[in-house]
């Protein structure tokens, strides 16, 4: 095999440096480390990282509390943009192409895009064209995924319909807010501050909801008869709630567990969900998000037709410490992006 050549043509260095976690606990055990290049394997795609979005996964990981797929030491890492380093031949992928990818088993049963470069499967590659900058395509790969997948694939959302959004100013909710403004849709979104609910109408939302630990009856007040479909992000414990406020025959998907509750004790169907309304869920892979649906919501970017929450701009490795932390502050709502110039 010949040697590998960077996008740009020279030599592809043998060393990167990578974020590593070896030992679970706090920041501090995210330690900037020099590693081998990724060693090429077949089917698989090694990409040099311009840009990646800061997950709680990642801080999940960096705790130890993601369960027993993960090992360590590991290179965190859920998602990135960049471009292509090294691709298989019949892939369809050429040396310096734009790429997305995410999840996976990416930073968790293998190392993933908290370094320069990363080694992933081809058939989670997704290939684009676009003058946006770095640190906004480095904040959608995992957040339009799940978004898109959630409206599309968990909620069959249509054009006219009404759509709750439980968790609005979370990252999903956020860019689900405007995927499904796009769409056509009529956006409630609940927030537990009131002082953010004018950073929910600029991300598109119509109704804004304050979130007291109930949010049924302030939505019926809106729409009597219940919302269209509804989206589960804030976690079991406020799902009966949330159906409470889902129309007969209206669906809610449930995506998300920001409050870290995934089951409910002694489930039991009737009595919890409201005659007539369907429950569904939506985990995804990176191969629902296709390149048509990506390139798609991009043209949308650059057209101001969808905006993208991104809380704050990290440069470099060494600022991955920071941007867990902020992301743990709740301080920043949006998307937190770390920068590889």
């Amino acid at each position: 095999m010949s040697e590998p050549t960077s996008p740009a043509g020279e030599p592809s260095p043998r060393t990167m440096r990578a974020i590593v976690v070896s030992e679970t606990g706090g920041t501090d055990k995210l330690v900037a480390t020099d590693l081998p290049l990724p060693p090429l394997r077949p089917d698989w795609v090694r990409i040099k990282v311009r840009a990646f979005g800061v997950n709680e996964s990642e801080v999940t990981t960096r705790k130890g509390l993601s369960g027993p797929d993960v090992t360590y030491p590991r290179v965190p890492g859920i998602e990135c943009a960049g471009v292509v380093a090294e691709a298989p031949a019949g892939s369809g992928l050429t040396s310096g192409q734009q790429v997305a990818t995410m999840m996976g088993g990416m930073g968790r049963s293998y190392d993933g895009a908290y370094a320069e470069y990363v080694l992933v499967p081809a058939s989670q590659v997704i290939p684009f064209t676009s003058d946006l900058p770095w640190e906004t395509l480095g904040a959608l790969p995992e957040m339009v995924q799940t978004a898109y997948g959630s409206l599309s694939t968990g909620l069959d959302l249509r054009p006219g319909q009404s759509l709750l959004i439980r968790g609005g100013t979370s990252t999903v909710g956020l860019t689900a807010a405007a995927i499904a403004k796009d769409l056509g849709a009529t956006v409630l979104s609940t927030t537990r501050r009131p002082d953010r609910a004018d950073m929910l109408r600029e991300a598109g939302v119509d109704h804004p909801v304050v979130d007291h630990g109930e949010i049924a009856g302030s939505v019926r007040e809106i729409f009597p008869d219940g919302v269209d479909a509804a989206l589960e992000l804030v976690g079991a414990g406020h799902l009966h709630d949330t159906l409470r406020a889902v129309r007969v025959h209206g669906t809610l998907c449930f995506t998300g567990a920001l409050a870290d509750q995934w089951t409910i004790p002694d489930f039991s169907p009737l009595g919890f969900i409201p005659n007539g309304v369907r429950l569904t869920a939506y985990g995804g892979a990176a191969t629902d998000l296709s390149a048509d649906v990506l390139d798609h919501q991009l043209r949308a970017i650059a057209d101001g037709r969808l905006k993208v929450s991104v809380a704050k701009i990290y440069h470099g490795l060494e600022s991955v410490r920071e941007a867990q932390a902020d992301l743990e502050s709740g301080a920043y709502p949006g998307k937190h992006v770390v920068v590889l110039d």
